[in-house]
């Protein structure tokens, strides 16, 4: 049985800030059997994640070694991938059956055929999701975190950035964010447990600003942002410091990103800077849910999202996320 789908297409590659108009909604048909000679599944989306990352894959990436563009639907009429949450229709793929309940890689669009279910995972706990994987991988395995150090997260009231400063509190660490308003700063103590936050929109000079909140320097620098935060960061960081590259998003959209001029401190205090892709560890996800399913039953873990109705409030949602100025949901 074949029935319509629904589909999120960009039209070309894009330079400068994304648009709504950047984006096109189709309607194709798609069958909801897998054929025969897949080894795939069909799944129906129920949830599909925008994350910070999808805009890199929306410019023409030159080296495709490191990482590969999104094709746009001037070249084919393909959707967008992502993050999400599905439901298995059809397979026939030996780890899922129908009704199965998956996360992982699929497509901006109603019902997707995923012919590699090797990128999915079935779900077991309902309260875990992707971000919180990549907060646990990139602090706890990257950042190797004691009780008592000073941990900076930038962007911190993000999907990421707010388990990072979870992760650290039950560590017994010092937790300072910046974020982009004075209600997620509010929240970052409030509500999330962070030490301290600030709006980094109002400092004049992240420099100075860091010195008053993390005035005996930053063991840990949970780096979300680039830019000028992080040239800014490595200042202040203490000898020994680590930092996790997990994003950029000021970079994003950039023709020319900004240097960072202060590397030289990072062989006099011989910080330590590591990228972070989260693809890389996903057989550490049993480890993962070892740890943090009883935090979440015992409370310890709060978590706060924005979740926008159908498949055409998509683009705006991305550019929202991307301009800061998501909505918050308690």
């Amino acid at each position: 049985m074949e029935v319509s789908n629904k589909q999120v297409i960009y039209r070309d590659y894009i330079t400068g800030f994304p648009k709504e108009t950047d984006f096109v909604l189709n309607t194709t048909t798609i069958s909801l059997k897998v054929p025969d000679e897949s080894n795939g599944v069909l799944v129906k989306n129920l949830y599909l994640s925008c994350d910070p990352y999808m805009r890199i894959l929306m410019r023409k990436v030159q080296d495709n070694n490191i990482v590969t563009s999104y094709i746009p639907g001037s070249v084919t009429m393909q959707p967008i991938t992502g993050f999400g949450v599905a439901k298995v229709l059809d397979s026939k793929h030996p780890n899922f059956k129908e009704g199965d309940l998956v996360w992982g890689t699929t497509s901006w669009e109603e019902h997707s055929h995923i012919t590699n279910p090797e990128t999915l995972f079935k779900i077991e706990h309902t309260d875990v999701r992707m971000p919180g994987m990549t907060a646990y991988v990139g602090f706890y395995e990257l950042c190797s975190p004691k009780k008592g150090e000073c941990v900076f997260i930038s962007s911190a009231f993000g999907a990421v950035g707010q388990l990072v400063g979870q992760f650290a509190k039950l560590t017994g660490c010092y937790v300072v964010g910046s974020a982009g308003s004075k209600e997620k700063v509010d929240l970052l103590k409030n509500k999330l447990g962070f030490d301290a936050a600030f709006n980094y929109k109002e400092e004049q000079d992240l420099e100075e600003a860091l010195k008053r909140f993390c005035p005996d320097g930053i063991d840990i620098y949970f780096d979300n942002i680039g830019g000028k935060m992080l040239d800014a960061l490595i200042l202040n960081m203490r000898s020994r410091g680590r930092i996790a590259a997990c994003g950029m998003v000021s970079q994003y959209n950039l023709e020319e990103p900004e240097g960072v001029k202060n590397l030289i401190q990072v062989i006099f205090k011989q910080i330590r800077i590591e990228g972070l892709s989260v693809f890389n560890y996903y057989y550490l996800y049993p480890k993962f849910l070892d740890m943090i399913l009883p935090h979440i039953k015992e409370g310890k873990i709060v978590y706060l999202e924005d979740i926008n109705e159908g498949l055409e409030s998509a683009p705006a949602a991305l550019i929202k996320l991307l301009s800061g100025c998501t909505p918050l949901s308690h």
